[in-house]
């Protein structure tokens, strides 16, 4: 078997693999069940974000999931807003860069932060057809 950093086990769910159980849940308990409700749209995993300064490539940043927002508390104005999310248990020197990189080049893009304990309970189990890889 091969290390895995930081301990997490790499998981196959619905034809996507995951870095981690807590990243798989995540998407299966939460942006799933949001996308089929349409609170959110075009969800897309392991969206890449190319950090580039004067046409010279920096460096990449892999975000765990990207998604539009519609959920907005004033529904009298529905545009949705881009939501880019990492599951992150430890923020390493280098993502806490990477992170500050994607601030100043992409302009209005946040990256939200989701705490991997949230998903330690036995109620946020995965289905029985996820591979462990």
């Amino acid at each position: 078997m091969k290390f895995r950093k930081y301990n997490a086990k790499k998981v196959e769910l619905d034809g996507v693999i995951f870095d981690s159980q807590s990243e798989a849940k995540h998407y299966w308990h939460t942006l799933k069940p949001r996308a089929e409700a349409g609170e959110i749209t075009n969800l897309q995993m392991q969206p890449v974000f190319r950090c580039e300064i004067n046409g010279k490539l920096i460096c990449k940043y892999i975000a765990d999931f990207q998604y539009i927002e519609w959920t907005i508390p004033d529904q009298t104005d529905r545009r949705g807003y881009k939501v880019v999310e990492d599951v992150k248990g430890f923020k390493t020197p280098i993502y806490n860069l990477k992170k500050k990189l994607v601030h100043a080049l992409f302009p209005g893009t946040l990256i939200c932060e989701i705490e991997p304990s949230r998903y330690r309970s036995m109620k946020f189990s995965l289905p029985s057809h996820v591979k462990e890889m």
